[in-house]
């Protein structure tokens, strides 16, 4: 995340190492870390050879991968400019332009440039705006950055739980829903959604996750609680994969669309 004396990204340093825990890192250069699957995935702004000589030292660990890009390369190799969908004006923190939400993406997934994010966000802008149903509740599993949580609490829902396993995204989630005044509005919460899948009972539910973890949901009969459902991730590819677990006695498509290779569903519960 951006913290003091840092108003934008330029480039990122990272390196990936062998590590199951992230240590305690206090840099001035330091933007944030996670792990997974026992590897863990430290970002800078400036290169930190020392500093991660020193961690592999102390935690007997090794580098499996270090390398530095420009920042607009990280994500989907796309300027991070402000853009618009439908009247929702979306700009980087560090824009100058008024916009209905400032975002800082830092280094998770959701800057709103990815085909599956951008889908999202205008099927939901859809869903809101239709004038068919009542929107006070909504879910957003995946959330990253919290951009589809913020827009959704921005058009009117009144609570929004948004959820990731990865905890920057949630820190960065957090500080957005700061950013941008929605803290009473937008929950974040840390969860493994393989091992518990939250309330669904709410009007909307928003999921961008890989098509694995959707199957694992459409599997979990509490996942089919909500009134409607926005569906991405997924290579089109793969939705004979998805239509077999998803229960067609519950569900009817409202929606289908494809963007490059990527697909979204919008589903409204029977």
């Amino acid at each position: 995340m951006l913290k003091p004396p840092y108003s934008k990204y330029s480039r990122i340093f990272f390196y990936i190492l062998g590590l199951s825990k992230v240590p305690q890192i206090s840099d001035p250069d330091f933007i944030g870390a996670w792990s997974e699957d026992d590897t863990v995935m430290l970002f800078f702004h400036k290169a930190k050879q020392s500093l991660i000589a020193a961690i592999c030292r102390q935690h007997a660990c090794k580098i499996i991968y270090e390398a530095d890009m420009d920042y607009d390369d990280w994500e989907n190799g796309s300027a991070i400019t402000p853009f618009s969908v439908g009247n929702l004006l979306v700009a980087p923190a560090w824009s100058l332009d008024n916009a209905d939400i400032r975002l800082d993406p830092s280094v998770v997934f959701g800057n709103g440039f990815h085909p599956t994010t951008r889908l999202c966000l205008e099927a939901l802008i859809d869903v809101l705006q239709s004038g068919q149903d009542s929107f006070s509740k909504a879910l957003d599993l995946g959330c990253g950055t919290g951009l589809l949580a913020l827009a959704a609490a921005q058009k009117g829902v009144n609570k929004v739980l948004a959820v990731d396993n990865n905890a920057l995204a949630c820190q960065v989630a957090r500080a957005n829903a700061r950013l941008n005044n929605q803290q009473d509005s937008v929950e974040v919460k840390e969860l493994d959604l393989i091992v518990q899948c939250p309330d669904t009972e709410v009007d909307l539910l928003t999921v961008n996750l890989h098509h694995e973890l959707l199957v694992h949901l459409f599997q979990t009969p509490s996942f089919w609680q909500s009134k409607y459902y926005i569906i991405s991730g997924f290579f089109t590819h793969k939705e004979d994969v998805l239509l077999a677990a998803m229960p067609t006695d519950k569900v009817r498509f409202l929606d289908r669309k494809q963007r490059e290779k990527w697909g979204l569903w919008v589903l409204q519960r029977r």
